[in-house]
């Protein structure tokens, strides 16, 4: 072959992996990033604010990443694969623009973009705002889980709360801390897609009808209810490196009306705007303070909002894919993180035998064999107990089914331990007191098929001292997981020399096994 027409078809080559691959370049993210600053924001170089150079950066990176997230989802719905959905009502994100470069593989080409723009990378990053939307260490491990399962390439989900305030902001005046709220969403948040699509009703309050259908088959219907709509909102969860985008789904309150027009024409502007406003906080604030009887209805609405909305998202995309219900804990596993969604058992069994129309023993057996549970604490107090009359006036059917749950539970401990009432009482859902109390910890282990702490230490006490009744009752139930960080976020993203003179030493392969870094010790 001629030396000239060889050089020529090696030029063609690396021309059309150029293009294929212009958008991991320098070049195709200057390129993007103009365009997003002038299409996108209808701004250019001279009327840009710091913060417009923030949100051209994002959805430079965003259109990188769509591309991956359409296709993994794609391949998960193809192939069928059985899904993780983790459900916590924290996820604390933080700041996703540094994260995504990262994750990307694009740090050196966006910092070298940004540069001709005459802009500092770390300048742009400074400008995203915290996505406060946890309080510490459950928050944390539930975004860290995510970040894991995508890289691990596992098909995964996280759903929790969209708050419009996430965790306060702190002043210390005259030695005081004085909070303010963390308007975090003030300027936009530039890695949300909204799925209205995907909206589910909730319902509260109302009362229930039992009657027998043709068949003679009981039947409940929960009626009278108030309606709150719950409105999704999808982030993108990459993996590192390899392509694999997951989704965190964030649930918004919205009234399922807008406002009462007669009440408008009246002149009665604040009532007619009541029902809107009454619905919406649910989303509002995380944790809402819980020392008045308001308080901790509205922190049960917001665990009832989050979970009934996911366990429907999840049903429906079961269904998309899958016609025998009986196959669903082989698609589908759902991990509760912490007690906080621990209704979505209730939820779940609710739906399989009031609309689905189970049996009590196949929808039980379903229901163990999909839940999973991860303990957070061994502190009595920390454990969640709601009082039965809140329950009973927000929940009056799932009220039921707790009772129905407990009752056969409570035969079946009574039949292998007889003339134990004392173990009936110290394992039974229902704490007896004035006023009684739901022990959402004992729900979440009776109804799951997997329960974990956190560290040794910590499953050890759960043994032998918290939940040791149960582990005596359900041993192969509990194990261990003990929790770390993620060191793609803690060490690489936070620590680029430490990072440099760690691959010097043993390599990359420790960026995605952790395990690796083992090699270090000689």
């Amino acid at each position: 072959m001629p030396r000239t027409k060889k050089k020529s078809q090696e030029s063609e080559i690396k021309e059309l992996w150029h293009l294929e691959h212009k958008d991991m370049t320098k070049d195709g993210i200057k390129e993007s990033f103009g365009s997003s600053l002038q299409y996108g924001l209808a701004k250019d170089k001279f009327t840009a604010t710091s913060h417009d150079n923030f949100m051209a950066l994002s959805m430079s990176l965003r259109d990188r990443l769509v591309e991956r997230w359409i296709q993994t989802q794609q391949r998960y719905h193809k192939k069928n694969l059985k899904r993780v959905y983790y459900l916590s009502l924290e996820f604390l994100i933080g700041r996703l623009l540094g994260n995504y470069i990262l994750n990307l593989g694009l740090w050196d080409q966006t910092q070298k973009a940004l540069e001709e723009f005459g802009l500092d990378l770390e300048k742009v990053r400074n400008e995203e705002v915290d996505a406060g939307l946890g309080n510490g260490g459950l928050g944390r491990l539930a975004a860290c889980f995510l970040d894991s399962m995508a890289t691990l390439d596992i098909p995964a989900h996280g759903y929790g709360i969209r708050y419009d305030y996430g965790i306060f902001n702190q002043k210390i005046i005259n030695g005081y801390q004085v909070e303010s709220p963390d308007e975090w969403l003030k300027h936009g948040n530039p890695w949300e897609f909204a799925r209205p699509e995907y909206a589910q009703k909730i319902k509260f309050y109302g009362n229930t009808n039992m009657y027998h259908d043709k068949q003679g088959r009981l039947c409940v219907e929960w009626v009278n209810t108030q309606d709150v709509i719950a409105m999704p909102y999808d982030t993108p969860v990459p993996g590192f490196q390899n392509d694999v985008v997951n989704t965190l789904r964030l649930w918004s309150a919205k009234s399922s009306e807008e406002f009462d027009l007669q009440y408008f024409n009246d002149g009665d502007y604040e009532h007619a705007v009541y029902d809107k406003m009454f619905s919406e906080n649910i989303s509002k604030v995380l944790y809402p303070n819980d020392a008045t009887s308001m308080g901790r209805e509205l922190r049960l609405k917001q665990e009832y909002f989050f979970t009934a909305a996911s366990i429907a998202d999840i049903i429906r995309r079961f269904k998309e894919d899958n016609a025998i219900f009986k196959n669903f804990p082989n698609k589908a596993t759902i991990q509760l993180n912490d007690t906080h969604p621990a209704l979505a058992i209730v939820e779940f069994i609710r739906i399989l035998i009031d609309e689905e129309q189970m049996d009590w023993n196949t929808a039980w057996d379903l229901t163990v064999r999909t839940f999973a549970y991860t303990n957070h604490t061994v502190m009595p107090e920390a454990l969640e107990c709601w009082p039965v009359p809140t329950f009973e006036k927000l929940l009056p059917r799932h009220m039921q089914l707790i009772y129905e749950i407990n009752d056969r539970f409570l035969k079946e401990l009574a039949a292998e331990y007889p003339g134990d009432p004392d173990r009936l009482r110290r394992m039974s859902i229902i704490e007896e007191g004035n006023p009684k109390k739901v022990r959402m910890a004992f729900l979440a282990i009776i109804g799951s098929h997997s329960v974990n702490g956190v560290s040794e230490l910590h499953t050890t006490l759960l043994r032998e001292q918290l939940f040791k009744d149960f582990y005596e009752v359900f041993p192969e139930k509990f194990n261990n997981k003990t929790n770390g960080i993620s060191h793609r976020r803690w060490l690489i993203k936070s620590n680029p020399p430490l990072t440099r003179l760690i691959n010097e030493a043993i390599g990359e392969n420790w960026e995605k096994d952790l395990y690796d870094l083992e090699k270090l010790i000689p």
